[in-house]
């Protein structure tokens, strides 16, 4: 995939720090996993904001209220907390764990080539975003195309050794 770098491992973004929670150095965590307590999981974090990373070991993640709030090491204060608020919380793809033959990670599928089931290339993966019914592949080729990703019906195959899915959809949609 252009402007990715090859040396650098994939890394999945779980979720963010919405604002802080206390005095002992709380965030208050918007989890992106499902379920939502599964960020816990997978480590180590990093903390991405304004174009920094910072690599740290979640130390506590618990429900209150209708959220959660973390607290990550080395942060034992309200004002050390204040720093990480709105900072994305990433990990390394590698720490997640496999998924069934018939289910993919969105990021396994960012920057593979979309192909129309005659030969006509759509485009590369940008994205992919929910809906309340499925999933929408945002495919960049010619002009941009959003793709319900839908097994059988639209998706006839994901091949990621050959970084290629195959579609059924209307070319002129």
């Amino acid at each position: 995939m252009p402007g990715v770098d090859a040396e650098r491992p994939r890394r999945v973004m779980i979720g963010r720090f919405v604002g802080v929670s206390g005095i002992r150095g709380q965030l208050k965590f918007e989890s992106y996993t499902e379920p939502r307590t599964a960020a816990f999981q997978y480590r180590p974090w990093w903390l991405v904001q304004r174009g920094e990373e910072c690599l740290v070991e979640p130390v506590e993640l618990k429900p209150q209220g209708k959220g959660l709030v973390s607290r990550i090491a080395n942060c034992d204060s309200r004002d050390a907390a204040e720093r990480w608020v709105g900072a994305e919380v990433w990990v390394d793809r590698a720490v997640l764990p496999p998924v069934s033959d018939d289910q993919f990670y969105w990021v396994d599928l960012e920057g593979l080539t979309v192909v129309h089931i005659s030969g006509q290339v759509f485009g590369l993966v940008k994205h992919l975003f929910a809906t309340g019914a499925n999933d929408v592949m945002v495919v960049q080729g010619d002009r941009e195309r959003l793709l319900p990703f839908v097994m059988g019906a639209v998706v006839r195959s994901v091949d990621l050794d050959e970084r290629r899915i195959v579609v059924d959809w209307d070319p002129d949609f």
